[in-house]
């Protein structure tokens, strides 16, 4: 008895220790799961150089703040910040959230995002950065209104 009664709290130990890290959710369901498909879908757009799509993942009033930039409004030129230079492309590109809270009509999240690009003479870089994004519910879809990110320096 003594002996399972150990396993029994180890194994306790063990689940409450994974929680520690996992993600924080808050919200309708629904909400939460189209926010996360809506990352995914950003995600690869940019992989496939898809910028339209990746400018309509914003709301009409939309607004990113990338890092050494001013702030960025509007759909055309959002898209225009995300257009790459010929013979550059995403290989790898993922967004972790790390919290996620709808309130109403509005949600944010924040996380890391990571990649790899494959330069024009063929190098791969690899990076990630920390992010705060702001949505909006438009027309019955969650959209990036504010969107703001910053590299983190990869430890070689």
């Amino acid at each position: 008895m003594l002996h399972s009664t150990k396993y029994i709290l180890l194994f306790i130990f063990f689940l409450f220790s994974m929680n520690v890290s996992a993600q924080n959710y808050q919200g309708k369901k629904k909400d939460i799961d189209r926010i996360l498909k809506n990352t995914e879908s950003f995600s690869q757009y940019y992989m496939k150089g898809e910028y339209k799509k990746m400018a309509d993942s914003y709301t009409v009033d939309g607004k990113i703040f990338p890092t050494n930039s001013n702030i960025i409004e509007g759909k055309i030129a959002i898209e225009k910040k995300w257009i790459l230079p010929e013979g550059i492309k995403i290989l790898h590109h993922k967004v972790s959230p790390k919290e996620i809270n709808v309130i109403k009509k509005y949600a944010y999240d924040y996380g890391i995002y990571e990649g790899k690009t494959l330069k024009s003479n063929g190098e791969i870089v690899s990076w990630k950065g920390k992010y705060v994004i702001v949505w909006k519910k438009e027309k019955g879809d969650w959209k990036i209104y504010l969107d703001i990110w910053n590299r983190i320096k990869i430890k070689d």
